[in-house]
Parts: structure tokens; C-alpha cells; sequence
């Protein structure tokens, strides 16, 4: 039997989507989970479009889970990676270069607030562990609030930190991290209305820090807006109430923002300046290299040098995924990617807001900002009935496909439609999304 790698090499032995499952099938964990009953074997990209296999080409929607921040194979991010193979390709973080230097003051330059030291990785889940590790350690505490509905990554801290039984592997976590409630309005757990509510979901921060906690927290990380969760938005008054109530018992504010930075939310760099609070920490990673591996931890000055032991990352911040890095936020300030998320975000939302108007039994909500906007799909929402219906989001999933548009999927219950293009999403490209879905939703929701 030939090998992949042997089929593509020889022009007699083409390879078609359905050998490249069979293999992913018989060689990849079986918790490496794929799009769509039959899954689309990607093969190549350029812009707003990717390709299959078999050839066939689709609009991406959902960008690499909202990585592919200028486009695939971006022709200036791509000539700067392969400039700089051709310079040094690795060196770990024993050894300064110009391309880490560059990106950490650029990054200086456009964070809020007062950050300014940056410690880089190769993924969001290491940027969330280094956050967590500084603020203890600048605190001498151990204890952190996250959020439910939150997700931080795949180690043991955190899926810890997560609060998804689903991304949970092993029962044991680490201790000394406390779980606050969503700002989930549309599901609010305290069964209240906003903004009646008196935003009673941040003011329950104290109650829980008084009560399971030892009253000193190291930290509170949240996201702004928050991704795998189903893109939940908070209510605007959120984070100010919360973060004081943190700041109150001696933690510092996580900003999480590996999946709402970089223009994506519109209008800001970063999502957490949509809500008037600058975070002592913050961490990065999917938008920031177009899709090369790179995670950030960005903090205070103070902050930053409380942390005396010796570290390492072997591969954050490497000279290619720097480059990468650099080129693509060059890019994204040329075409002011914050604008340009936020006009195009406006549109997304009016096309998806008539969508729920006309499918208003099924989409129960539509939410977020610039572009990163979800779309909620339940039973029945014209009788009230709002349980969560994931069978329709499969449906959704497979009608979009055929029909040649990619898009994302989330939620805690897995019925929530994710929207996050490429910051270079065009107008027409964006009314070529709606037009899908809507002929994709015709007939049955």
C-alpha cells in the first residue's frame, strides 16, 4: 500500500479527501475531532477561500478559528517567513533577535494601559499558564476566578480554568481556582433580566470571593467577549464592577484576549476596550501571526519583573513566527483592521439580525461585536421555548457546506453558530455569507 506522502508525489496516484480521512482516521487520536459528518479535507487557500481535496473551494468564515487575521497565504506575511528562513529559522529565547524585540515593542506600542513587558509562547494555553504563574507570584497568592463558559486551553491548568465539562479529560484539576457566574444574558444563571438585573452576575464576584475563597485572590481572568463559550457578550457596565470587586481583594485582571484581539471586536486593538478597563495582564495568540504558532503574555512593567526564577520558551517567539507576527499586524495597521472589523461587523450584524427576524423560531439570539458575531439556535423561540437545539446546528453546518460557506460552531450546549472572517472580508464577501445562510436556513427553521 502507498503512503500519503508517496500517492502525492507520483501524478498516477492522486489523493482525494477520502484517503486523507481514511489515514487521519487510522493515525490521529480519535479526540481530534472533525467539522461535518464527512469533513472537508482542506488542500490549499488564498484570501477569503480555501480548497479541498477534490477541489472544491469554499468561503471561510470562521478563519482558522478566528486566526487567519489577513487572509491565507497572505503574500506579505508569507514573503517575511520565508525572508527570515532564509536568515536563522530557531534560536529559543536564550538569544535576543531583532524580530522578537520588534514585535514586544510593537505590541507595547498598541496594548492598553500600561503594558509593556511581553513573554512569548508557542499557544494561548501556555500564554493563559504564564499569566496565572505571574500574577501568584506577583501577588503571593494562589487563587484564581475564571469564569463559567470560559476557555483557556488543553493543559491541566487550563482546563481547570475552563468551565466546560466537554474539554474536560481527567477529573482531578488543580485547586484553588473558583468558577463566577457568565454574563450570559440570553441564559442568564441567575434567572434575571438585564439591565434590571443591576448586573447581579459581577456583583456576585464578592459573594464568591468572601465564601470560597480566602478572601486574598491572585487574580480574575476572563475573555471580553467569550469564544468557545458561544461568543457571549456582556453587558456594558460588566467588567468595571467586576474588575473593582477583584482589584478590591488584592487580584489583578487576566485579560484573555487570544481570540477577540487584533481588531477582531472593531473599533480597538484589543476587546476589553470596549468595557473601560485596562488589565494588568493580558495574553494572545491565534490573530496575531495568521496562523503561525505564537502566544503572548503582555503585563505591567512591575508585574513582569516580580518574576525572578529563570524561564524559557524553545519555541515562543521563534524568529519565523515573530516575522510572521510583525508582517501581519504591518498589515492589519495599513488597512486599519479595528475599522474595518467594526464596518464590516456592522453589516454582518444587520444581514444576521434580519436573518433571526425571518427565522424567528429558530435563531433565539444573535450577539457580539465587529467580527466575531454567534447566532443561538434553540427549538422554538417564538413560544419562549429556549432549549438549546445542536441538531440544528449540524443541519445549519451541513446546508452552509454544501453551499460552499465555512463557518464555526460553539456553545456550551453546542448550538451555537460562531462568524468570524478574515479582517479582509469584503463587503460582497460578506453578503455572499448571508445569502448562504439564508438559503441554508430556507425550508426547515
Amino acid at each position: 500500500m502507498s503512503t500519503i506522502s508517496e500517492a502525492k508525489n507520483s501524478s498516477s496516484l492522486p489523493v482525494s479527501s477520502a484517503d486523507i480521512r481514511a489515514k487521519h482516521k487510522e493515525f490521529l487520536f480519535p479526540s481530534v475531532t472533525n467539522y461535518y459528518k464527512e469533513s472537508v479535507v482542506l488542500e490549499s487557500g488564498k484570501g477569503m477561500h480555501v480548497k479541498d481535496a477534490d477541489g472544491k473551494t469554499y468561503l471561510d468564515f470562521f478563519g482558522g478559528i478566528l486566526t487567519v487575521s489577513v487572509g491565507h497565504a497572505n503574500d506579505r506575511v508569507n514573503a517575511a517567513v520565508k525572508a527570515q528562513m532564509d536568515r536563522i529559522g530557531h534560536v529559543s529565547t536564550l538569544y535576543p533577535t531583532l524580530p522578537i524585540v520588534q514585535l514586544a515593542e510593537t505590541l507595547a506600542r498598541i496594548t492598553p494601559g500600561r503594558l509593556q513587558k511581553s513573554f512569548f509562547t508557542a499557544s494561548g494555553t501556555e500564554a493563559d499558564e504564564t499569566a496565572v504563574v505571574l500574577a501568584q507570584v506577583y501577588t503571593g497568592r494562589l487563587e484564581v476566578i475564571a469564569l463559567r463558559y470560559g476557555y483557556s486551553g488543553r493543559s491541566i491548568l487550563a482546563q481547570s480554568l475552563t468551565a466546560h465539562s466537554t474539554w474536560r479529560a481527567v477529573p482531578t484539576q488543580i485547586a484553588g481556582i473558583k468558577h463566577a457566574p457568565s454574563p450570559y444574558c440570553y441564559r442568564c444563571p441567575l434567572k434575571l433580566t438585564y439591565p434590571s438585573c443591576g448586573v447581579a452576575c459581577a456583583k456576585d464576584l464578592e459573594e464568591l470571593i468572601r465564601t470560597t475563597t480566602t478572601g486574598q485572590i491572585a487574580a480574575f481572568l476572563a475573555e471580553p467577549i467569550q469564544g468557545v463559550g458561544g461568543f457571549i457578550t456582556p453587558p456594558r457596565e460588566y467588567f468595571e464592577i467586576a474588575v473593582g470587586i477583584v482589584r478590591k481583594y488584592g487580584g489583578v485582571f487576566i485579560c484573555d484576549e487570544v481570540q477577540t484581539g487584533f481588531g477582531r471586536t472593531g473599533t480597538h486593538w484589543y476587546g476589553i476596550s470596549h468595557w473601560n478597563v485596562e488589565p494588568e495582564i493580558m495574553t494572545m495568540a491565534k490573530g496575531v501571526a495568521n496562523g503561525m504558532p505564537l502566544g503572548v503574555t503582555i503585563a505591567t512593567p512591575e508585574i513582569a519583573d516580580s518574576f525572578k526564577a529563570l524561564t524559557i520558551s524553545t519555541f515562543g517567539g521563534n524568529p519565523i513566527s515573530s516575522a510572521a507576527a510583525n508582517a501581519t499586524i504591518a498589515v492589519m495597521e495599513e488597512i486599519d483592521a479595528p475599522k474595518r472589523a467594526a464596518e464590516m461587523g456592522a453589516r454582518l450584524r444587520a444581514g444576521l439580525d434580519a436573518l433571526k427576524k425571518k427565522y424567528a423560531k429558530t435563531i433565539g439570539d444573535v450577539r457580539g461585536m465587529g467580527l466575531m458575531q454567534g447566532i443561538e439556535l434553540v427549538a422554538d423561540e417564538t413560544v419562549q421555548d429556549r432549549t438549546p437545539a445542536p441538531e440544528k446546528a449540524v443541519r445549519l453546518f451541513e446546508e452552509t457546506k454544501k453551499r460552499g460557506l465555512l463557518i464555526g460552531k460553539g456553545g456550551f450546549y453546542g448550538n451555537v453558530i460562531r462568524i468570524s472572517p478574515p479582517l479582509v472580508v469584503s463587503a460582497g464577501e460578506v453578503d455572499d455569507a448571508l445569502k448562504i445562510l439564508d438559503e441554508s436556513l430556507a425550508g426547515w427553521a
